[in-house]
């Protein structure tokens, strides 16, 4: 078993608490992300489960033993750092040994282990090569099959494929993704990069200023965001967020967005009734909102294209709408060039709607739901 339990850590530097009363439960075998930029405390953490933080409140129970006061040596995890962290003056065998020897096992066993994770990672007709002698990210693989070899209890991950070039990084995460569900560990992996938190994880811990500000698995943190922070954070290109106002249009509920038009509201939005006269903010996708005909259409947004990206798989456009700017994916070829008028239609199923004051995404009544 090993379920990892954090209640209630708190960590602090001086006046910073870099871990603000956060509380979390990773299932045995789950991939849990912790995502956030810099500074937010997600390694603090990852470290607070290693024992290589001393917390200052709180407890950390993995496989239900309370280890909260125990060394790193007797958690029964095994770490994997940014940067390779390997050995050059010992082979690839010798790296991947290393932790072994240090826990005395036995010479047999130690080398089954050492082959069995090279052959994991794909890496053992490098054994008897130095690290000089491999690339970047065989080092990195090095690296993993060294905890891998450890066969712990849980694995901790911290970026470990950042100082990789974008190439590499697309072939570990797919490497890392097959790998983790061979061995069925544990895993808590760190990244600021929201791609590999949506492609690798099963459920996606978003962290901001020491807390979590939204858990759940990677499609549901997409589309439905708690807040304007974890919309723009996640996806790329972010989130779009429109200033709007919600009106009765006489024919039914209507969002409208100063100096760009007015959308229809239908049945899945009706639930904004209460809100008529109030501000809003929207938040839509850019791959959900279709380019339209004008043809005098109703219920659309009008704007102005500033740039237009080309990106093989589809284009990228940059509109003004009224004072706001927002990005439009379409499909590739469409005959659309800078400065052109565009006429916009938003899918309002795939709207979020939130608190323009809070920046909260507004709770839908429980009848709406």
């Amino acid at each position: 078993m090993s379920e990892i339990r954090l209640e209630r850590i708190v960590k602090t530097f001086k006046d910073v608490r870099a871990v603000d009363d956060v509380s979390l439960t990773v299932a045995q075998g789950e991939f849990m992300v912790l995502l956030g930029p810099s500074g937010c405390g997600k390694t603090t953490l990852l470290r607070s489960i290693a024992g290589l933080e001393d917390i200052d409140a709180g407890r950390v129970v993995i496989g239900g033993r309370d280890v909260t006061e125990l060394p790193p040596r007797a958690r029964r995890v095994a770490m994997v750092f940014q940067s390779y962290a390997v050995f050059p003056h010992m082979s690839v065998f010798e790296n991947i040994a290393f932790g072994l020897r240090m826990s005395k096992v036995e010479k047999t066993t130690l080398t089954r282990r050492v082959r069995s994770a090279a052959e994991l990672l794909h890496i053992e007709a490098l054994l008897d090569r130095y690290p000089s002698q491999v690339s970047g990210g065989q080092r990195q693989r090095i690296a993993v099959a060294r905890a891998i070899a450890m066969e712990p209890d849980v694995l901790l991950m911290d970026e470990p494929l950042s100082n990789l070039d974008a190439l590499l990084r697309l072939e570990m995460r797919a490497e890392l993704k097959r790998l983790l569900n061979e061995i069925g560990s544990t895993t808590v992996y760190v990244t600021h990069d929201q791609v590999e938190a949506m492609s690798m994880g099963d459920r996606i811990a978003v962290m901001r200023a020491g807390r979590i500000l939204q858990l759940g698995d990677p499609l549901t943190i997409y589309q439905t965001p708690v807040d304007r922070f974890v919309g723009g954070f996640i996806g790329s290109p972010p989130m779009n967020f429109l200033p709007a106002t919600v009106r009765d249009g006489g024919d039914g509920l209507r969002a409208e967005v100063q100096d760009a038009g007015s959308l229809r509201l239908d049945g899945t939005a009706a639930w904004l009734t209460g809100r008529i006269g109030q501000a809003v903010t929207m938040g839509v996708r850019a791959e959900d909102i279709d380019v339209v005909e004008d043809g005098g259409a109703d219920g659309v947004l009008r704007g102005r294209i500033l740039v237009v990206e080309p990106l093989g798989s589809h284009d990228l456009l940059t509109v003004r709408l009224g004072e706001s700017r927002l990005k439009v994916a379409t499909r590739p070829g469409i005959a659309l060039r800078a400065d052109d008028p565009v006429v916009l239609r938003p899918q309002v199923e795939r709207l979020v709607w939130l608190d323009p004051e809070s920046d909260r995404a507004l709770e839908r009544p429980a009848s709406a739901a």
